[in-house]
């Protein structure tokens, strides 16, 4: 006589899932509450057409009651987070999204666009030599700048040393601090970068600057109306 509980994908743990089983995780809520019907009509086909002698044990049946309920509520339990955690998605990215437009600062490339770019850092009071290192969006050095000493702010205007404009672009900058021939502090400048999008990705909400770069909100410390 075939056993019906251990042909069932409902069966308990330790006897081979029923072809299909894969599939039936991905059920909805509904489709788990017809599967359970289902399974008591097994059940109780099984209970009828047991052999007398080796009849199986109500505990069994128990066991088996019990695995179901537990895997059906955790499904509802994933389906109450996922909307949960599609809400708070939701309410962060229409928060957020009244900062396109404006400009935000952090440290992170200039999308160079003919006018100067304003650069704030942490200068180090045991420098001897601190410089500015320009580099182009493939990363190949295009400038480098002496700055004066103790200075924290600095304008880069984007022109060479003889004047004239470079191309274009997105632009990433350095701050090199060195105590006679050693480094002793090497930090990216931050400056204001337009917002164009905000995104959400499953890392949290992230905002993408004029140029394409992407920042968290965490890596913002400051916000101002765009410049006219």
């Amino acid at each position: 006589m075939t056993d019906i509980a251990t042909t069932s994908p409902l069966a308990p743990a330790g006897r081979a899932p029923a072809p299909g089983a894969a599939t039936a995780k991905g059920s909805s809520t509904s489709a788990l509450s017809s599967d359970f019907e289902t399974f008591l009509k097994m059940l109780t086909t099984q209970m009828q057409n047991q052999d007398p002698l080796q009849p199986m044990e109500s505990a069994e049946f128990s066991v088996q009651l019990a695995t179901f309920s537990g895997v059906e509520q955790q499904v509802q339990t994933n389906d109450l987070l996922r909307q949960m955690t599609s809400a708070i998605g939701a309410g962060g990215l229409a928060e957020m999204a009244a900062l396109v437009g404006r400009e935000v600062r952090a440290a992170v490339p200039a999308q160079f666009d003919g006018s100067p770019v304003a650069l704030t850092f942490t200068p180090r009071a045991e420098a001897e030599r601190t410089e500015l290192v320009v580099r182009d969006s493939t990363g190949a050095e295009v400038q480098r700048r002496l700055l004066p000493r103790g200075e924290s702010t600095v304008t880069w205007t984007g022109t060479g040393a003889d004047g004239t404009a470079m191309p274009r672009g997105l632009y990433s900058f350095e701050v090199v601090s060195q105590a006679g021939e050693t480094v002793i502090d090497t930090q990216v400048p931050r400056l204001y970068a337009r917002v164009d999008e905000v995104q959400s990705t499953p890392a949290g909400t992230v905002l993408i600057l004029a140029g394409g770069t992407a920042v968290s909100q965490e890596e913002v410390d400051a916000l101002r109306a765009p410049a006219l």
